[in-house]
């Protein structure tokens, strides 16, 4: 991700590890065997380095995470938070993101999310029914059945793409709400109030229609255009005229934020790999139909076995999916294949990009200044207090390992440090410094 360009995602959807404490592989002889990824958690050298660089840069997101009750909870924090951070840079203005997760760390999260992307930026908590009941009570559990996640949708500012979805009605309330059926064509349609509400004082003109006589909604050319298509209807001489509405033409219920009628993905499913975590397309295909439009760039940073690039293919989108895995490559080609019938080659990159959208920088030298007083004039290693010919300027994420030149990915170190550390991650520093 530091070598995507800033601004350049119009949608993120992750689904990142959940802190389970266990270890996931996908079943032998499955068209995923292969994958796999460890979801334990231990605060090391690596930990310990990004939360020195958090608390220098977002003292806010710091204190979230040392809130963390333990050791494992904060090391996963850590690694979500520079991820997270480095989706809200590459996020469009008008972007939205959408982080999935479960009850494991989803409180932690939510106030991650509150502190990079800012809790007045929170639209939507959305709870996906998982699976069905479990029969927790045989096994001695004594608590409610866990069969939700949580998906936080966040936006990056107060203007985002909104495509509203809706679900057909239920079988129920046509009976009930459209039990009138038309004559000669068979569509059912409703009844509804075409007066004007607040008369008056609102403006709503009054007239006569059909001899009667109120304030109404409409105008009077409106009113007669509507009489002419013959949406305006009066069940018997004397009564209050009334707006025909049919079922054909309402799009249905909005989709609310409890999802439950779109099921996990089932032993026997066709779109189903064997991947370890796998969500149903269905679900992707409802948040990129949401969030983001034809020709938007989707991304993925935990893409695992391609649902969300699948989807985003499917629905003409642009997409970039990124992940640790060997396998996601190959599950990517596959699925495009079985899922959507295309035969093309998959741009695989396993370089580290180069940001194009940075300029030409100045000569990462010339930021020693800046950096002596950011640094208060201390080595970032040992902490030591130097004069300003005796610090070098260094790459805190080296560039072999896709560091850029910007002053955000700078620091002094003294001579022995910057000798010990070498084109190594501060990590081995830390480490070595420890001993």
């Amino acid at each position: 991700m530091r070598g995507m360009n800033s601004v350049s995602a119009d949608l993120v959807y992750l689904d990142p590890p959940f802190n389970s404490k266990a270890n996931y592989a996908a079943p032998i002889g499955s068209e995923a065997a292969g994958a796999e990824f460890k979801d334990t958690w231990s605060l090391n050298d690596v930990d310990i380095v990004w939360l020195d660089l958090i608390e220098a840069k977002h003292p806010k997101l710091w204190r979230v995470i040392h809130a963390a009750m333990t050791d494992s909870d904060k090391s996963y924090l850590a690694y979500m938070a520079v991820r997270l951070l480095e989706l809200r840079r590459i996020l469009k203005p008008t972007g939205s993101i959408y982080l999935h997760c479960d009850s494991t760390m989803g409180a932690y999260l939510k106030l991650l999310m509150d502190a990079i992307f800012g809790r007045q930026n929170c639209r939507t908590q959305i709870v996906w029914k998982r699976s069905s009941a479990h029969s927790d009570g045989r096994q001695g559990r004594r608590q409610h059945g866990r069969i939700q996640d949580v998906i936080l949708f966040y936006t990056a500012g107060r203007e985002w793409t909104w495509n509203p979805q809706f679900v057909p009605y239920s079988d129920d309330y046509v009976a009930r709400a459209y039990r009138h059926v038309e004559e000669g064509t068979g569509r059912r349609y409703t009844l509804g109030d075409i007066t004007g509400p607040g008369g008056a004082a609102k403006g709503c003109p009054k007239y006569e229609v059909m001899g009667v006589t109120r304030h109404w909604r409409y105008s009077e050319a409106e009113m007669l255009r509507l009489m002419h298509e013959g949406r305006i209807v009066q069940a018997r001489p004397g009564a209050v005229p009334r707006y025909k509405r049919y079922l054909d033409e309402m799009p249905g219920v909005p989709i609310q934020d409890i999802w439950t009628d779109i099921a996990p993905v089932q032993g026997q499913s066709r779109e189903r790999v064997g991947y370890p975590t796998q969500k149903p397309l269905a679900l992707l295909r409802r948040i990129l139909s949401s969030s983001s439009n034809a020709g938007d760039v989707v991304l993925d940073p935990f893409c695992g076995c391609a649902t969300a690039c699948v989807a985003a293919e499917e629905l003409g989108r642009k997409w970039v999916g990124i992940d640790i895995s060997a396998k996601a490559a190959e599950l990517v080609q596959m699925r495009m294949r079985d899922e959507l019938g295309l035969f093309y080659d998959v741009v695989h990159r396993t370089d580290i990009p180069k940001r194009a959208d940075l300029g030409k920088l100045p000569p990462y030298r010339s930021h020693a200044k800046a950096l002596y007083g950011e640094q208060g004039g201390a080595c970032n290693g040992c902490k030591t207090h130097f004069k300003p010919q005796n610090l070098t300027v260094d790459h805190i994420i080296p560039r072999s390992k896709g560091g850029g030149d910007h002053i955000g990915n700078l620091q002094l170190l003294c001579g022995h440090c910057n000798s010990v550390k070498g084109d190594r991650g501060m990590e081995y520093l830390v480490a070595k410094l420890a001993e």
